[in-house]
Order: structure tokens, then C-alpha cells, then sequence
């Protein structure tokens, strides 16, 4: 769509305050210069990734060193780590990743929503000497301030804030950006009703300079939110600094248009559609309560 046309999709109610209709365009017009490089680049080496699958809070360390291996030898270069449970076991498991992947690869931290925001602050400075480049969700989501709070103390340790994965609406991004509460900005393409409701986002943070990193975690996400980043990067943002949408390795055969992984980075799909169609079969033998899945589960519990 040309510029006009894909503002029309979009309500700009309730965020004309940081970002009018005519910005908006003008960040379109801008993002039409290169537009076809861009595109060429993405078909050539795709959109940077960054894996989930190594360290989930619960692997022993034989899985986790199991898994990080796997993940290096297929040209993984960005982790991230659960964090938040216990620090002492958050600290030992992050040596062992960081030795792993030596210093100069990537380390996130995730805590999903643990902590109060002086644990949040705290615990993060215990954590600091392994160079997390954000952590992920230190505080409930719906605390703005709370997030600002820890945002703003975490800036002399060199570490930023990711949040959005539980952001509904164009509203709640509209103030966390504000607020100045994250550094790395992540729309869900499910949480966040919508494609039109994920451009206002797009847009908004291009205005204020921050990095989009989507959440997809499986379960189908990183099919949809593919097309959202590639987007952005082709008509919005025109940057790869600091930049990287999810992966995990979770479920998507049950799609039939999965996600292509090549490199460590996402390549743009080729096919028509938003990459939302489940196989047949698959539903089939999930539905409730007739479902192959679903028999064996309730015959299971009645044994």
C-alpha cells in the first residue's frame, strides 16, 4: 500500500499527542527511500533472530549446555535466559551460558513479571556482571511507572528494559514510551489485536527511536509476527541496530506455512496470507473433547 492508503487503516485516536497522522506519513514518505534494498536484503540474509529454546527455567545444567551447543553450532549468536526464581541458581546458570557463548555474543534475561521493582532493581545488579543487554518484563505489565522506575536505575549498569509481550493496546505502548520505561520495545502479534493496532506501534516507536523485538514464543506467534517485522524494517524503521524478533522451536509443525529459519534469521515468507493455517489433521486430532489428543488425555485420567 502506498503511504495514504496504510494510514487509513490505522485509529490514531487517543495518540495524536505523541504521534499525529501527517508524522506518521512523513515516516512512510521517509521509509520509501531504500525501500527496495531493503527488501533485497531481507530475501538475501533475512531478519536477525534470537533463541529461547536453551534455557528455560527448569533444564538441568546438561540440557542447557546440551541445547546451547546445538544452538552454536547452528550459527546461533543471540540467547536469552529465564531468570527470577532463585538468584543464586539465576547466577550460576547465567556463568554457564556467558562461558559458553563467550563475551562477545548476546545474552538477554527474561524474569516474566517476578519481581516487585526494588527486587527488580537489585537482583538485576547481582546479575550485571554477565552484560545482559535487557531484561525482559521485571515488574508486572501493567505497571508504566514501575517500569520507569527500574528503566532509569539500570541505565549506569549499561542494561535495558524490554517489555510489551502483555501490552493490549495502542495506549499502554503510547505510555510506556512516554514514560521513558523501556528500551527494546515487544509487540505480540496476538496480544495486540490486529495488524492496524500494530502499526499505530510501529510507528510510535520509530518516533521515539526505539527498537522493535517482537515476543513469539512458539506456539504459532513467530509465523504471524514475521510479517510485522519485516515491515518495519522494509517501510518503517530501515534499521538493524539492536534489533532481533524471538524464535522458539515449538509447535510449528501444526502450521501449514511454518516459519524459515536460515542463519539465525527469520526469511520473509513467500507465501500469500498471514501463515495462521493450521493443518487440518492437526486440529482434528486436538479438538475438545473428541480429538485423538483430547481421548487419550481423558481415558488417561479416568485410569
Amino acid at each position: 500500500m502506498d503511504p495514504r492508503t496504510l494510514l487509513s487503516c490505522i485509529d490514531f485516536r487517543y495518540i495524536t499527542d505523541v504521534l499525529t497522522e501527517e508524522e506518521a506519513y512523513e515516516i512512510l514518505q521517509k521509509g520509501q527511500v531504500g525501500k527496495k534494498e531493503r527488501e533485497g536484503q531481507m530475501l538475501m540474509h533475512g531478519y536477525p533472530a534470537y533463541t529461547t529454546s536453551c534455557a528455560w527455567l527448569g533444564y538441568s545444567d546438561d540440557t542447557l549446555k546440551q541445547l546451547c551447543t546445538e544452538a552454536l553450532k547452528d550459527g546461533w549468536t543471540r540467547f536469552k535466559v529465564k531468570v527470577g526464581a532463585d538468584l543464586q541458581d539465576d547466577i550460576r546458570r547465567c556463568r554457564l551460558i556467558r562461558n559458553m557463548i563467550g563475551p562477545e555474543k548476546t545474552l538477554m534475561m527474561d524474569a516474566n513479571q517476578r519481581w516487585d521493582v526494588p527486587e527488580a532493581v537489585e537482583w538485576m545488579s547481582k546479575l550485571a556482571e554477565f552484560k545482559p543487554l535487557w531484561i525482559e518484563e521485571p515488574t508486572s505489565p501493567d505497571d508504566i511507572l514501575g517500569h520507569a522506575a527500574i528503566s532509569e536505575a539500570l541505565v549506569p549498569l549499561g542494561i535495558g528494559v524490554a517489555t510489551g509481550e502483555q501490552c493490549h493496546n495502542r495506549v499502554i505502548f503510547k505510555q510506556l514510551l512516554q514514560a521513558k520505561a523501556l528500551q527494546f520495545l515487544q509487540i505480540d502479534s496476538c496480544r495486540l489485536g490486529s495488524v492496524n493496532e500494530n502499526l499505530s506501534v510501529l510507528l510510535m516507536a520509530k518516533k521515539f527511536e526505539i527498537p522493535v523485538c517482537p515476543h513469539a514464543g512458539g506456539v504459532g506467534l513467530c509465523e504471524l509476527v514475521q510479517h510485522l517485522i519485516i515491515f518495519d524494517f522494509i517501510s518503517i524503521s530501515a534499521s538493524l541496530k539492536n534489533r532481533m524478533c524471538e524464535y522458539v522451536n515449538h509447535l510449528h509443525e501444526h502450521f501449514r506455512y511454518p516459519v524459515v529459519i536460515k542463519k539465525a534469521s527469520y526469511m520473509p515468507p513467500k507465501d500469500a496470507g498471514y501463515s495462521t493455517e493450521m493443518k487440518e489433521e492437526s486440529v482434528k486430532k486436538h479438538q475438545y473433547p473428541h480429538g485423538e489428543v483430547w481421548k487419550k488425555l481423558l481415558a488417561a485420567q479416568e485410569n
